[in-house]
């Protein structure tokens, strides 16, 4: 599991506020968004079994909204509130707190189901051209309303009726409020069409209904929420999910296997020591405890004991590419890189060469600093970057490998792509040229230099023009 760097995630643009209703709408935005936090304050969290199982949970669902699942991307956000929300394009950003919260597979696939209904519904597109440019980022989320409630909102709220905006107020809320439960209903069409149980997204609400009594929001005026309160959403969705063919249909065995899995390791890589022990503890010889305490030992800097939990994965089952990349993660960074070489090449085989783990394998072979292992690593490297354009760490190990060859052009030209991948338009020019002058004419490398060279010219311009 690892923590990827957010600079491409949407940023709020600059913007010009001047008349009162623009002033209210922003504070009502500060409000929402200091709980909340949108996805760029925060870290993503990549792992390759997580986003398998996001992928194939969230399958079914994408198809029954009519989107592509190429184009829909489930992220993991390390952040220990219960909340999923979308930005903005096709991405369902899911806090690690959700993970932690929910009791099964079938919860999270409800609230992936919402958060899809707010994609296809064209809501975040929508609520931009309605708002802008007031809210420069606009956040549709599962349990919002409540975030902002237990943020104390109640507070700001008081401060807008003062600017005697309650009118106006009302009517960006009762915007919101109808985009939700827009995508309540969406989402509970797409899990009827998919043949998956709405049960989870009921008892996932059920879950929000009980935090909202544990905050003690019992009189709560349903007019000043952004969000239905749950006890209504509940009342609202009950008829028409029971009544599904989906209804009864039966628990995906595998996929809530590969959720206990993921919520283990996710524990036991956000969580203390003291806590995955807890949960835990070492009489525990489940899969799930031998995962968590692996990646709590690993991450808490106990090398052996990670060693020893990774070692009893492999006992259960030698051949799970993810107890082979744990394995091989584990021995790299305690310092043995070419012991990591052969499970890091079984689990990057055994995962149809997942660029995540390849990228973890590349690293392990850079790591041994034994020359004859770099054009493997520049193999393996070119191939992960070619398949994840979201992993800036595989070309930063790509240029490591061409460096270490003295092939300087292309550890340029991946600089370059680092650099345009994480918005360093300066670095990007300048390596993308030092790669045009050095690599042969019209070949791909040379046309990609090229490309990077020109649409980070042309953004450079654009800024320079925007802040005049």
């Amino acid at each position: 599991m690892h923590t990827a760097s957010q600079s491409r995630l949407p940023r709020a643009p600059k913007v010009t506020i001047i008349t009162p209703m623009k002033r209210l709408l922003a504070a009502f935005t500060l409000s929402v968004l200091a709980f909340a936090q949108p996805a760029a304050a925060q870290s993503i969290l990549r792992d390759a079994e997580t986003e398998a199982m996001f992928a194939d949970m969230s399958a079914p669902l994408i198809k029954a909204a009519g989107l592509s699942p190429r184009d829909v991307r489930i992220v993991l956000i390390n952040d220990g509130s219960i909340n999923a929300f979308v930005a903005g394009g096709q991405t369902v950003y899911v806090h690690s707190g959700l993970i932690a919260a929910a009791d099964n597979a079938n919860e999270v696939q409800g609230v992936i189901a919402h958060e899809l209904g707010h994609i296809a519904d064209g809501h975040v597109v929508l609520a931009d051209q309605a708002m802008k440019p007031a809210m420069g980022m606009y956040l549709l989320s599962m349990v919002l309303g409540l975030a902002a409630m237990a943020a104390g909102s109640g507070e700001a709220g008081a401060g807008m009726m003062a600017l005697g905006q309650q009118a106006a107020m009302g009517k960006v809320l009762g915007y919101t409020r109808t985009q939700e439960s827009s995508a309540d209903a969406a989402g509970a069409r797409y899990l009827t069409t998919s043949g998956i149980s709405g049960k989870g997204m009921l008892s996932f609400f059920k879950k929000l209904q009980n935090q909202e009594f544990r905050y003690g929001y019992t009189n709560i005026d349903p007019f000043a929420q952004t969000h239905p309160l749950s006890g209504t959403r509940i009342a609202t969705l009950t008829a028409d999910l029971q009544a599904a063919p989906s209804w009864n249909a039966p628990v995906n065995g595998p996929l809530e296997e590969r959720f206990r899995r993921v919520k283990a390791k996710l524990q036991g890589y956000v969580g203390t020591p003291a806590s995955t022990l807890n949960a835990f503890p070492s009489a525990d010889q489940s899969v799930y405890a031998h995962y968590a305490r692996a990646y709590a030992y690993h991450k808490a800097g106990y090398p052996d004991k990670a060693d020893a939990e990774s070692r009893a994965l492999m006992v259960k089952d030698p051949n799970d590419p993810y107890f082979q990349e744990i394995r091989g993660q584990i021995l790299l960074e305690a310092g043995e890189p070419e012991a990591a070489l052969a499970p890091l090449r079984a689990a990057t085989e055994g995962s149809r060469n997942n660029p995540l783990i390849a990228t973890t394998l590349g690293h392990a072979l850079i790591a041994t600093e034994q020359k004859q292992h770099l054009p493997e690593a520049i193999k393996v490297l070119r191939i992960a970057t070619q398949r994840d354009d979201q992993n800036p760490f595989a070309w930063v190990q790509l240029g490591t490998a061409y460096e270490q060859t003295g092939d300087t052009a292309r550890a340029a030209l991946a600089t370059a792509e680092r650099a345009s991948m994480m918005g360093d338009t300066r670095t990007a020019i300048q390596s993308a040229r030092y790669a045009l002058a050095n690599i042969p004419s019209n070949t791909p490398d040379w046309i990609r230099a090229q490309d990077i060279a020109m649409t980070s010219q042309d953004a450079a311009d654009t800024t320079r023009k925007r802040r005049r």
